[in-house]
């Protein structure tokens, strides 16, 4: 699903949870080999995933429908941040804004790497 996920949206990334006890801030991340099943999944469905959904939308859908936590990420210049200050966007604008970030850092990188040619 993982896969398929990114296949879709190569700057986002969905990541699965274990429930913690309540109360708890820490979360277990699972691993992508890891069946849902064994993660923990509460009934067999589908979500029909659609490009203005909303990333908190999403997230919801999991955890209602399955009981499955489940987390989107931003690529960002090297690194992966959760999108939890914009979980209003939809899944293409996070997309995109990935997408974005990541021209403008190998742009960067590469005007850099010029500079350091003409000194």
């Amino acid at each position: 699903m993982q896969h398929d996920f990114n296949s879709v949206y190569p700057f986002l990334k969905l990541e699965f949870y274990r429930a913690t006890p309540q109360g708890s801030r820490t979360r277990e991340q699972l691993s992508h080999s890891l069946l849902l099943k064994s993660a923990g999944l509460k009934r067999v469905g589908y979500i029909d995933v659609s490009n203005d959904m909303s990333v908190g939308e999403l997230e919801k859908m999991f955890n209602e429908q399955f009981g499955l936590l489940a987390q989107v990420s931003r690529h960002s210049a090297g690194v992966w941040l959760e999108t939890t200050m914009t979980d209003k966007w939809s899944l293409q604008k996070q997309n995109e804004y990935g997408k974005e970030i990541v021209k403008k850092t190998i742009e960067n990188i590469a005007g850099f790497d010029r500079s350091l040619d003409d000194k």
